[in-house]
């Protein structure tokens, strides 16, 4: 009997496909699943990934609020146009300590996942009051209302604290001094050292350029300039031998 004949007995048996079928599946399962049960980590580490800021994360949460992703993705493709337009493709371990990841498919406005550092301050808060005076064509809304809402989070520590119960890295220290940085981070005049070393590339200063209060504006606009800007991917390409 040849195998096509073989092959012929088991797909008009109807017992005998689905015993076969479920064989095939189990062993592919079981070759997929098993590896997760000895692997630590199935996400490749890269240097200078660090969990939010206080006041990043407060941005952070505004983004979630405001339903910015459901305009914006924050994924760049391994494809050409989309790595000479938004720059390096992302790296899972980008988001690693997001929750929920914020990757998106919905390009209604551009992908934000290097925005940090391309715009200053002043162009973000005034692309976020009007839109339309820094890109005509944008069809975006306003969101002036950020700049005169004061940022009240009603327990910073305890946010630090839920995060960490998910798996990122906050430290007893980030934890007790999570109001202060929170605060120190938008303003110019305070002492950030110690927020600068438990949080390397944070981004300090007036955001909002109010400098009389923290504003939600100050939240959003921290966030936004530290996308994409915590990786060195001229020293990650070197190390992964990516050219």
């Amino acid at each position: 009997m040849s195998l096509l004949d073989k092959h012929g007995i088991i797909e008009r048996n109807a017992t005998l496909l689905l015993v076969g079928s479920l064989v095939v599946v189990s062993i592919g399962g079981i070759v997929e699943i098993a590896p997760l049960f000895y692997l630590e980590n199935t996400i490749e580490k890269v240097d200078g990934m660090r969990p939010y800021t206080p006041l990043e994360l407060a941005g952070r949460n505004i983004y979630i609020r405001e339903g910015c992703y459901t305009c914006h993705s924050q994924m760049i493709r391994p494809f050409r146009d989309e790595v000479e337009r938004y720059g390096h493709y992302s790296l899972a371990a980008e988001s690693m300590y997001d929750h929920p990841f914020q990757w998106g498919s919905k390009r209604t406005g551009p992908d934000l996942a290097r925005v940090g550092d391309r715009y200053s301050n002043e162009w973000h808060v005034e692309h976020l009051k009007e839109p339309r005076s820094v890109v005509p064509e944008s069809i975006m809304p306003g969101y002036s209302f950020l700049a005169t809402t004061p940022l009240k989070v009603a327990n910073v520590t305890a946010d630090l604290k839920a995060n960490l119960a998910v798996g990122v890295p906050y430290s007893e220290e980030m934890i007790a001094n999570a109001r202060p940085d929170l605060m120190a981070q938008a303003d110019p005049e305070a002492d950030a050292s110690g927020l600068e070393e438990r949080y390397p590339k944070a981004k300090l200063g007036d955001f909002d350029g109010d400098p009389s209060m923290v504003t939600e504006m100050d939240a959003l606009v921290s966030y936004l300039q530290m996308l994409g800007t915590l990786v060195d991917f001229s020293t990650y390409d070197q190390a992964s031998g990516y050219r």
